[in-house]
């Protein structure tokens, strides 16, 4: 098992540090290709950070077919479905989230199968369908056209 580690920040050298045991791999930020070609390459997705709020990276994972394993907190709640496309794991015990990843690495039927179903989960998250979601969102907290043109009526709410 080898751990890669994609993207940067001012808490590297740390981090270098606490994982120097285990020789991780710092890919640094990647983007486009590099960064499609870092999804293929791996097997399982492990996001670790507990203020996420929306987890871009776990639905890229997602469509790059990987298992993830995520925290129970934030966006990953939404996006992970735990047992079924990869593992919510509690924060504030690292031996959760180690049993998690350890799991998946051994189990390649189970890598597969949580891989797939996140894969087709994101198929419908295109460009397209977020905007026409995003009308839908804002359309339904307008006021209608009548109430718009009478100023005498309000909408409540």
């Amino acid at each position: 098992m080898r751990l890669v580690i994609v993207g940067s920040g001012p808490a590297r050298p740390a981090l270098a540090r606490k994982l120097a045991h285990v020789g991780p791999v710092f890919l640094g930020s990647l983007h486009g290709e590099e960064l499609a070609t870092a999804y293929a390459a791996i097997d399982v997705f492990v996001h670790t950070g507990t203020t996420e709020t929306f987890g871009q990276t776990i639905q890229e994972a997602h469509a790059s077919g990987l298992p993830v394993v995520a925290p129970s907190v934030g966006g990953p709640v939404d996006l992970v479905q735990h047992g079924v496309d990869g593992f919510l794991v509690d924060p504030r015990h690292d031996h959760a989230l180690r049993r998690a990843v350890l799991s998946l690495v051994t189990n390649a039927e189970q890598r597969a199968r949580f891989g797939e179903a996140g894969r087709r989960k994101v198929l419908s998250r295109t460009w397209e369908h977020l905007g026409d979601e995003l009308i839908e969102h804002y359309r339904s907290v307008l006021p209608s056209p009548r109430t718009a043109a009478d100023p005498g009526l309000s909408v409540s709410r």
